[in-house]
């Protein structure tokens, strides 16, 4: 009879089901972000799943049934901060310019991400951390985000539009320092994240331009 209800009303019977699907993803969301907060601001260690689950007012159980333990909580974290990364990189590569201009978007993007709160914990966590199993994971994810820019220095390095002696110290030294700020970055703060991004990466590349001699020869 339900059947024939919903086809006659031109309701969907997989409505329900899409709803509460929809539903379980958007609690699954705000798990991973009240976590991923207090994991940055009180430390991983000091953090319990009891203590994410009193900030959103519900019990422990409803944590694990959404999510797992908290390894697994924090892997999923991290998951989301490199896959930001990595989605950055891919976008960039449409971007019409030289090697140089892609990956100056890109790095501002970078770290952007990297002050906000799921990149701040990919740049917090050791791995150490981890379970061994997961830190196999998050390393995966890692090199993947590494090779990513490494393809977009040697991309800017092969069409001649930035000056770069050592793909690989290069990308160290890039990734150094816009790994930083995730240290000290605050919301409060008296600049955004928009503006330390861009000042930042105005100083790496005040190394890697080329000269005007350069330029023209």
């Amino acid at each position: 009879m339900n059947s024939s209800a919903n086809h006659d009303t031109g309701i969907s019977p997989f409505r329900d089901e899409q709803v509460r699907a929809r539903e379980r993803a958007r609690k699954r969301e705000a798990i991973l972000l009240t976590a991923v907060c207090m994991f940055n601001k009180h430390g991983f260690s000091r953090t319990s799943l009891d203590d994410v689950a009193a900030e959103l007012g519900v019990t422990k159980p409803v944590v694990y049934n959404y999510l797992g333990n908290k390894d697994r909580v924090l892997l999923e974290c991290l998951r989301i901060g490199l896959e930001q990364l990595v989605a950055a990189a891919e976008d960039v590569l449409s971007i019409r310019g030289t090697g140089a201009d892609r990956l100056r978007s890109y790095l501002l993007r970078y770290a952007e991400i990297t002050m906000s709160e799921f990149g701040r914990c990919v740049i917090r966590t050791g791995d150490d951390l981890l379970s061994p199993a997961s830190r196999v994971e998050f390393r995966r994810m890692k090199r993947l985000v590494d090779n990513k820019l490494r393809e977009l220095i040697s991309a800017a390095a092969a069409d001649e539009s930035l000056r770069v002696c050592n793909i690989r110290t290069t990308s160290f030294a890039i990734a150094g320092a816009l790994n930083w700020p995730a240290q000290w970055y605050r919301e409060t703060g008296p600049e955004t994240k928009r503006q330390i991004a861009e000042q930042i990466v105005d100083l790496l590349f005040s190394g890697l331009e080329r000269s005007s001699t350069e330029k023209s020869g």
